[in-house]
């Protein structure tokens, strides 16, 4: 009968030493058959439990003293024991579980490195480095936070919900853009191999059934416009003020672009001769260049500017910079002001009766399109820079309609200054 071994308090293992010679000597411990406390020359000490699995001598090591205590060492010690028992080798099974877990840590990737490598891959598509920074800043504002950490695999639909909510009533367009730069970028962790099944942040048939749509959730609020028929009395009495803010207006009405577009431009973006001025995509709200042929008219206003040396905007305010989008607000009141003064009626929108402000410029330009001209709509939307149809857009991106705007726009130009009153004399163009 094999000898059972004196079960040792705490403190006997504590006061446990190497004899200072040799190699590591084992002490039996007790209270559980074959568990022993190894004893290194240098002091070392760890647990081992030397039993025997099917036909194989085994000494399967329980963590080290004192971080695995005299009683945890037993404890572990009887669990593989019972492994043993029920026919499972406790080694194997310990390399099977670390080689599952290196295999994983290696297929394992966070949202924030997926996010890193997303955009190295998509570097082509995103030219402009102000356009990957306007990605980047809105996932670490705001998905980063909470999903940063997280490994793509483990990303579920609530996750990505509990990022989208808090967002989706107040800053709803801010919210959609980023639901689906995370969508993308978990597609890409997807084909890369990091991740298997549904796409959390997909809109169809998943978040779509937990969140509205972000057409009932935005507030639709019109900018008042300057109605059609007054546009020529609007622009007559813009072109009599002085005044940087009154240049930057009379250009946004001429183009049919956005306040921050005029304002932002610079000389560099704009070729005289050929007519042409070409806003970066860094700039503009759909975050893709848009080119806008420029009329004899728009020409003729900017090379009546006065140029700056150690300033390369085209409408500087009068202390360097941009000019604020309250100046040009400020001259569309003034307008409207001088107008009602002269005992006219002003200049509100039509439906809401509002007074009219810069960026109703744009949809007094689209009715001039839709109520007046024969111009395709699609050809409006891209004068807007607004999405259109995949074919409309592949053609703008030839040139081709660039040329075709350009027509509609002269035509545009005639209506504002009074020349092309008349709407027979506004035809189709190709």
């Amino acid at each position: 009968m094999p000898r059972v071994a004196r079960e040792l308090s705490a403190l006997d293992v504590k006061r446990l030493e190497h004899p200072g010679r040799g190699r590591n000597v084992l002490f039996p411990v007790g209270g559980v058959a074959g568990l022993h406390l190894q004893v290194t020359p240098n002091g070392g000490r760890t647990w081992l439990l030397r039993v025997k699995v099917g036909a194989k001598r085994r000494e399967i090591g329980l963590g080290g003293f004192p971080d695995v205590t005299l009683a945890m060492a037993r404890e572990r010690a009887r669990e593989a024991k019972d492994q043993i028992r029920r026919g499972i080798d406790p080694v194997e099974e310990r390399k099977g579980a670390k080689a599952a877990l290196t295999a994983a840590q290696r297929r394992g990737l966070s949202f924030a490195d997926a996010v890193d490598r997303y955009l190295a891959a998509k570097l082509e598509a995103f030219r402009n480095p102000k356009h990957r920074q306007q990605w980047r800043n809105t996932l670490e504002s705001y998905a980063l936070p909470d999903l940063g950490p997280m490994l793509v695999q483990d990303i579920g639909t609530q996750d990505v919900l509990r990022v989208l909510q808090p967002l989706w009533q107040g800053k709803t367009e801010t919210a959609s853009r980023l639901r689906g730069r995370i969508e993308a970028v978990l597609s890409w962790a997807t084909v890369a191999g990091h991740r298997t099944g549904d796409n959390p942040a997909r809109w169809a048939g998943n978040l779509k059934e937990l969140l509205p749509a972000p057409s009932k959730v935005a507030k639709v609020d019109n900018h008042p416009a300057v109605q059609i028929d007054d546009a020529p009395r609007w622009f007559a009495a813009l072109r009599k003020r002085e005044g940087m803010g009154s240049r930057a207006l009379e250009f946004a009405a001429l183009t049919a672009t956005r306040s921050q577009e005029v304002r932002g431009a610079g000389w560099d973006e704009i070729d005289l001769e050929a007519g042409l001025w070409i806003v970066p995509a860094s700039r503009m709200k759909m975050e893709r260049e848009h080119r806008v042929p420029l009329t004899r008219d728009a020409v003729a206003l900017l090379k009546a500017l006065p140029r700056f040396a150690d300033n390369p905007l085209v409408f500087p305010a009068p202390r360097g910079g941009e000019l604020s989008d309250m100046t040009l607000s400020a001259t569309m009141k003034r307008l409207h002001q001088a107008d009602v003064g002269a005992g006219r009626p002003g200049f509100v929108d039509r439906v809401s009766k509002r007074q009219a402000v810069p960026h109703g410029l744009r949809s007094t330009f689209r009715d001039w399109v839709a109520e007046r001209t024969h111009y395709p709509g699609d050809m409006a939307e891209v004068a807007l820079a607004h999405r259109v149809a995949s074919v409309v857009e592949a053609s703008y991106r030839r040139g081709d309609m660039v040329e075709k705007r350009r027509a509609m726009m002269a035509a545009w130009a005639d209506y504002l200054t009074g020349k092309g009153m008349v709407e027979e004399n506004v035809v189709r163009i190709g």
